[in-house]
């Protein structure tokens, strides 16, 4: 930022609660050393619980208190966290079934109310089921508040519909990155020609996720809803891999089973892969466990697999903490 421009309050406030929670941290001995601070984009709140056929819940879900434990114990140092949109019976939720991001997931305010209460360590996204009415007007509204992305994005709606397009354009006014689940034949449609969004609004910064996007570094990809989690060799040059080569504002979320899939299934192909894309890669963990620290949690796996196959500490620092401060002005 130039010196002459105004800090906006959003701006101010986010780096006075990260000072402020960085000193207490280092008086009381507890502060990370900065070459292992660690951001995680990708956590929800009420994440775990199941949903009956009306689509109820039904068990217990991770508690906020269980979240903010299971974070520590990865030894994240701030947290975005991820809400889901309104509860609604339409076909973009498929006719609910996608409510609660598919799940349990809560929503704005109970995001917001948990970075209200750990500021510095937590922050928030904001989200809406974009082809409500509102769904611009509401995701501002958090924006205003401090929102720091837009997402996550998990409905059944084309990539390039009017209605996505508005909240692109509302991402760039905001300087808040957009977070995409890529899922053939379920979420965000049309992956094969998202490049000409990425053209049509290169003010926007695009973070994707999730099966289809992590399917597609392999050219030899075939759309396969019941193959979302490839294994075996990768062939050099697929879409995913384009994409983050050919356009500055597109990046991808390294979070969940179908990225530490990715990470995991030809690590011949995956170490250049990171070396090549290092400025565009993103750790997040989007798992539900309470533990944080062994191998029932895929954050905690993918942070490890990070770590052993980075080609140099810089490039692990760029993947588990300097792009998502870049890209999310944390």
């Amino acid at each position: 930022m130039n010196a002459s421009q105004p800090v906006s309050r959003r701006d101010f406030l986010r780096k006075s609660a990260c000072a402020v929670v960085g000193s207490v941290l280092a008086a009381s001995g507890g502060a990370e050393e900065a070459s292992e601070l660690i951001i995680d984009i990708h956590q929800h709140c009420n994440y775990g619980g199941k949903r009956d056929a009306q689509y109820q819940q039904i068990g217990s879900a991770r508690t906020d208190e269980e979240l903010v434990a299971h974070q520590r114990a990865m030894k994240v140092s701030k947290t975005v966290m991820l809400p889901a949109g309104s509860p609604v019976i339409r076909p973009s939720t498929h006719t609910g079934f996608s409510n609660g991001l598919e799940g349990t997931c809560a929503g704005d305010e109970s995001c917001m109310a948990l970075a209200g209460a750990h500021p510095g360590e937590f922050y928030f996204g904001s989200n809406e089921v974009p082809d409500l009415e509102e769904a611009p007007a509401t995701i501002e509204k958090y924006l205003k508040k401090g929102a720091v992305c837009i997402g996550e994005q998990k409905f059944g709606v084309e990539c390039d519909s009017p209605q996505m397009e508005a909240l692109y354009r509302l991402a760039a006014e905001y300087q808040a990155p957009i977070l995409m689940h890529w899922q053939y034949g379920t979420y965000n449609y049309g992956f094969d020609r998202f490049y000409k969004m990425l053209e049509r609004h290169p003010r926007t910064n695009f973070v994707g996720h999730a099966q289809t996007l992590w399917a597609h570094i392999d050219k030899d990809c075939k759309d396969d809803p019941k193959n979302l989690y490839p294994r075996g060799k990768i062939t050099p040059g697929g879409w995913t891999d384009r994409y983050l080569s050919d356009y500055p504002n597109f990046f991808a979320d390294l979070s969940a089973d179908s990225g530490h899939n990715a990470l995991t299934r030809d690590t011949d192909f995956i170490r250049p892969f990171l070396v090549r894309h290092q400025d565009k890669l993103i750790f997040g963990s989007d798992c539900s466990d309470k533990s944080g620290h062994d191998m029932t949690c895929t954050g905690w796996m993918t942070i490890r697999s990070v770590r052993e196959l980075a080609a140099s500490n810089k490039i692990e620092r760029k993947l588990l903490c300097e792009n998502a401060r870049r890209v999310y002005r944390l």
